[in-house]
């Protein structure tokens, strides 16, 4: 086994000349060969003493030959010959730790049974092999890809540490197979979407419109992966509380900003919707054994809500980690994540755009420069595909209900004075109709029947009118609503003057 620097990277599909008399490897035995060969990696760095991560460890690749028949260093096989590639795998191993994998689950996840091949919609000639636990993806990346994640792994690395809960991709170990004339490059990643929950409708979203829409071939497939346009011919965009919208916003917003920093762009959002209201689903050892999780943060909740507690599990389900979310009158659960960050705006990226801007509006279509790209991605997100919900009936009522409360306290209070208001109005109308009010301070208020008068007849009409106004102002005072007079105060609002003060001719005393 022998350490090289980066550069050493393969850059071809065949190693040489004499690996052209072997006869290419079957799939079968490809996918033998890789799981023998990170087995091989991970059992052979236990070996190695724990310690901090250096930034030459960033570019260390580790070669060693595995022949069929063994040798002193390596285990016999029933595969052909092959070589083992390991890139980083001091990084890679802290961030395996990083996310609580530990290494015999690591092995038993990725060597214990057979892997699965899964279909690839995407326009990239990768593949993809699930494990039979559902917890990581094997996923084929060409060469540059390889390059590019390599080159990536500091700023990865620096990222993770500040923030483990994040959409972005988790990767846990890079690889590189070269078999019978053929090398095959692997990362070893987190699975977005669990087999074990059915998903009834899958997306595949950059933001953009240009030819983001499912092809033919791709709709006929039992379950197809659509598109930008598809989703919003089919949904009006799912609705989640303010919590939750919020908390996933501000996550999707540090990814991209991440991705923008390191001049990514050309990503998109895997988006996997369950409904909860549909036939439920068939439970087996897959989903029982996606019980005992293994990695951390890596569902869907979890990577955008530290602090949140799950939410309710369904009757007879489990909800795996999904995201409660609405749409209409339908209960989902949805999974996401973000993929395909291994796509850098380099020279071909630029001329790829500069030749569809000339052909289609430039700003709708996928290749974009890195902030622009961002930014339209956020917005599509925000605004078409993820929606907040509003309060409703019940936050009315609330408000009615305290208003309702704050009334009858109200009335309560006021009770009180109401009575004392009555009870002074009633006490001045007897001293109005005869009780003598005497005041030191003004001796020429007398009450009527302390006096007796002789009018004329013009005289006396002056004097009834004069009257009416007085009784109409001693109404206006005592309806003034204070709460309690003193005895001076009260003879100058009521305001009772004899007929010489305000009538305009003074009557004749016979």
């Amino acid at each position: 086994m022998s350490a090289s620097p980066a550069s050493t990277l393969g850059r071809g599909t065949k190693t040489s000349k004499a690996s052209k008399d072997h006869k290419k490897p079957t799939p079968a035995a490809l996918k033998g060969a890789i799981q023998l060969g990170i087995g091989y990696a991970v059992g052979n760095l236990s070996s190695k003493p724990d310690r901090d991560v250096l930034m030459q460890d960033f570019s260390v690749v580790e070669s060693v030959f595995l022949p069929s028949e063994g040798s002193n260093l390596t285990p016999a096989h029933h595969f052909p010959d092959f070589r083992l590639k390991t890139y980083a795998p001091l990084a890679f191993r802290y961030f395996r730790e990083l996310f609580g994998i530990k290494p015999d689950d690591y092995l038993y996840s990725i060597c214990n049974e057979p892997l699965i091949e899964l279909s690839n919609p995407g326009a990239s000639s990768s593949w993809f092999y699930l494990t039979s636990d559902d917890e990581f993806i094997i996923k084929t990346v060409q060469p540059k890809e390889a390059e590019f994640l390599q080159k990536l792994l500091p700023g990865y690395y620096m990222n993770l540490n500040q923030n483990p809960r994040t959409l972005l991709p988790k990767f846990y170990g890079l690889y590189c197979i070269q078999c019978g004339g053929i090398t095959v490059r692997v990362v070893v990643m987190n699975n977005v979407l669990p087999r074990a929950m059915k998903m009834h409708y899958k997306y595949d979203l950059k933001g953009s419109s240009y030819k983001r829409r499912a092809s033919r071939k791709e709709r006929s497939k039992p379950s197809p992966t659509f598109k930008d346009l598809d989703f919003q011919d089919m949904h009006e965009g799912l609705v989640f509380d303010p919590d939750t919208y919020s908390a996933l916003m501000k996550t999707l917003q540090r990814d991209c900003r991440v991705l923008e920093s390191f001049k990514i762009m050309d990503y998109s959002l895997l988006l996997g919707i369950h409904v909860l209201d549909r036939k439920p689903l068939s439970r087996g050892s897959r989903c029982d054994s996606r019980r005992g999780q293994k990695v951390l943060y890596s569902t869907a909740l979890e990577s955008i809500r530290g602090n949140v507690k799950d939410p309710e599990p369904v009757a007879d389900d489990d909800t795996l980690g999904g995201i409660p979310a609405k749409h209409k009158d339908e209960s989902l659960l949805i999974f996401l994540g973000i993929i395909d960050i291994l796509q850098s705006y380099r020279f071909v990226k630029k001329v790829e755009h500069s030749w569809k801007a000339l052909v289609h509006d430039g700003d709708t279509v996928s290749v974009h420069r890195p902030s622009f790209y961002a930014d339209r991605f956020l917005k599509f997100m925000g605004t078409t595909v993820f929606k907040k919900s509003h309060p409703l009936r019940g936050a009315s009522s609330k408000r009615k209900k305290n208003s309702l409360y704050a009334k009858s306290v109200s009335q309560e209070i006021l009770s009180p004075l109401k009575e004392m208001k009555e009870e002074k109005k009633a006490q001045s109308m007897d001293n109005l109709d005869g009780n003598f009010y005497s005041s030191s301070k003004q001796p020429d208020l007398l009450p009527e029947s302390a006096v007796s008068l002789k009018l004329s007849g013009k005289e006396e009409e002056d004097y009834e009118n004069s009257e009416d106004r007085r009784a109409s102002s001693s109404t206006i005072a005592l309806d003034d609503p204070l709460p309690s007079i003193s005895r001076s105060q009260s003879d100058s609002d009521l305001d009772v003057y004899l007929p010489h003060t305000v009538s305009p001719r003074r009557p004749s005393w016979s």
